[in-house]
């Protein structure tokens, strides 16, 4: 077993992971801080806990002492691709834990394009009683760009409201609640019948700016596009342009390259757009549910047991 043990946990709640681990591992020395914010044990602690986000070149380039780090997020962007930490440092994420919350997400924006939910507030706003037919997702067709653990739990709901589902990967696995799977090597192609396409999809080297201005051009006009992953899958200008342009219907944005987003970010006065600050994955018991993934992840680093590590991300 290990001794002497140094964690910190750097997150905008850093101090409630800090008291859950505290009565799990009292034995532990933990210390946090807020994301962003410079602490001397960010740079000398064994183990490290946080958002990739939240985290900096500096920390990995100075830390020598780092021998796990565990994402609090499903994406390990600003973590594993730092170049200062070492291949030999295990990273963990926090994947399957969201698909309630994303999914949830996704039907609002894909219910509030439909509905035009927006002008409603405003037309309550100016007491003005306006009437006009809305948009259902009844036998519309659902295209999850990325088909992971979050797809799968978006899928099963989408064939609740009779939603055709059209998984797109490189993979030809069978996914339940999934109708129908196609190829991303020929994402061109896959877009052109959906009337709502879902970023899903993690952002790699090779997945930047992967939803671009040919991808969009190649949906439908009356269709809507959602990212829900990261900012840089889809790329900016591209979005921007076919919204002003009318080249698809709308688009609800819950990622953006920059964040936070600019209070001069061309993207404020788009129109038929729907943004949300990067809120997709979080929920008022996240806490919960990655602790179940820290408590095992600790215990197998404490007890010396990499082979018991969950949610290992390939590096």
């Amino acid at each position: 077993m290990k001794k002497n043990i140094l964690i910190h946990i750097s997150a905008f709640n850093a101090d409630i992971y800090l008291e859950e681990i505290k009565k799990l591992f009292p034995e532990i020395k933990l210390s946090c801080s807020k994301d962003n914010e410079s602490h001397d044990r960010l740079y000398d602690c064994d183990l490290l806990i946080g958002f990739g986000p939240g985290l900096n070149d500096m920390i990995f380039n100075r830390n020598k002492n780092l021998k796990f780090v565990q994402s609090l997020g499903t994406g390990v962007d600003g973590i594993a691709d730092r170049s200062g930490l070492s291949k030999s440092v295990p990273v963990s994420s926090m994947r399957g834990i969201h698909g309630p919350q994303m999914s949830e997400l996704a039907f609002m924006m894909m219910l509030s394009l439909n509905r035009n939910f927006p002008q409603l507030i405003e037309n309550q706003k100016k007491h003005r009683w306006e009437r006009n037919p809305p948009q259902v997702l009844y036998k519309k067709t659902i295209g999850l760009l990325g088909v992971g653990l979050i797809a799968e739990s978006l899928a099963r709901r989408c064939k609740a409201f009779d939603m055709k589902v059209v998984g797109i990967s490189n993979s030809n696995r069978q996914v339940e609640n999934i109708d129908e799977m196609r190829s991303r090597n020929s994402l061109v192609d896959a877009v052109k019948d959906l009337d709502y396409l879902v970023i899903l999809a993690p952002l790699t080297p090779e997945n930047r700016n992967l939803v671009n201005d040919k991808i969009i051009a190649a949906m439908k006009s009356s269709a809507y596009l959602i990212n829900i992953s990261r900012g840089g899958v889809l790329n900016d200008d591209a979005i921007i342009k076919a919204l002003k342009s009318g080249i698809i219907s709308g688009a609800g944005l819950d990622v953006f390259e920059q964040e936070p987003l600019p209070i001069d970010s061309p993207f404020w006065d788009v129109p038929n757009l729907i943004i949300t600050p990067h809120t997709a994955g979080m929920s008022e018991f996240y806490v919960k549910q990655a602790m179940p993934i820290i408590e095992k992840n600790l215990l197998a680093f404490i007890n010396d047991k990499p082979d018991e590590f969950v949610n290992l991300v390939k590096r």
